[in-house]
């Protein structure tokens, strides 16, 4: 379970709109927001470089957060990270504050393992994932940092399911009417290659026949212009 906090440093925003917002960035500051628990909204501003290395862990919005700011801390959800739609530079990042017994819903990464252990990866079988997430509804003090899919003994054509997953018994899956599919166990793919048709022996013999005609023919038409210059010699 995800018990330890991710640290991070915030300074508080005094300006706030597009403009401002626009000057924080150029001096590699990323506006945030931190909400939620009915209380006010707080601006924050946070480190590019520091908040990128956090972006980098493809865990990070499935992990609770603390931030510091102004001496005084905060412990909160990653909610939302808005990126430029061409650069891909951050924009704006949202915190969702979070208290002991609150209930967050969000997705969570899908870790696969024993895959040595594997018969059905073993004899060339396929992985094939369906969900690498899993939307859950969980207390934010028992969020999991990843769900473990066990591929231990599983053949061609095996399926693992979400009921085959370990949950605390206060997390649940969004989805609740079916028993849905995380990934399967797909046969080995041979591409098929076609070797050139052989030449059959009847196939053989009428070409052959075929050949022999043609020579014939070509005989017969010679011999009137064999004979016609015969018959000039005979002349002189």
């Amino acid at each position: 379970m995800n018990e330890v906090l991710v640290k991070i440093h915030a300074e508080k925003r005094l300006k706030t709109g597009t403009g401002n917002s626009r000057e924080f960035r150029s001096n590699k500051l990323i506006p945030g927001i931190i909400y939620g628990e009915k209380k006010e909204p707080i601006p924050i501003s946070l480190n590019e470089k520091e908040l990128k290395l956090q972006l980098n862990d493809t865990g990070f919005f499935s992990k609770q957060c603390e931030i510091t700011l102004d001496n005084e801390n905060f412990k909160v959800l990653p909610k939302d990270v808005q990126l430029h739609p061409v650069k891909e530079n951050i924009l704006h990042i949202d915190f969702l504050r979070v208290g002991e017994n609150t209930t967050v819903t969000l997705f969570v990464p899908v870790k696969f393992i024993n895959e040595n252990k594997c018969e059905g990866l073993r004899q060339g079988g396929v992985l094939n994932i369906v969900r690498h997430e899993v939307e859950l509804k969980t207390p934010v003090s028992i969020i999991p940092e990843f769900l473990e899919a066990d591929l231990n003994g599983l053949e061609i054509g095996d399926s693992i399911h979400i009921s085959s997953i370990n949950l605390d018994e206060s997390v649940k899956p969004t989805i609740q009417d079916r028993d849905f599919t995380i990934a399967t166990l797909a046969p080995p793919t041979v591409m098929k290659v076609e070797e050139p048709a052989k030449e059959s022996e009847d196939d053989k013999e009428a070409t052959d026949k075929e050949s022999d005609s043609t020579e014939a023919n070509k005989d017969k038409s010679e011999e009137p212009k064999a004979a016609e210059g015969n018959s000039e010699e005979n002349k002189n």
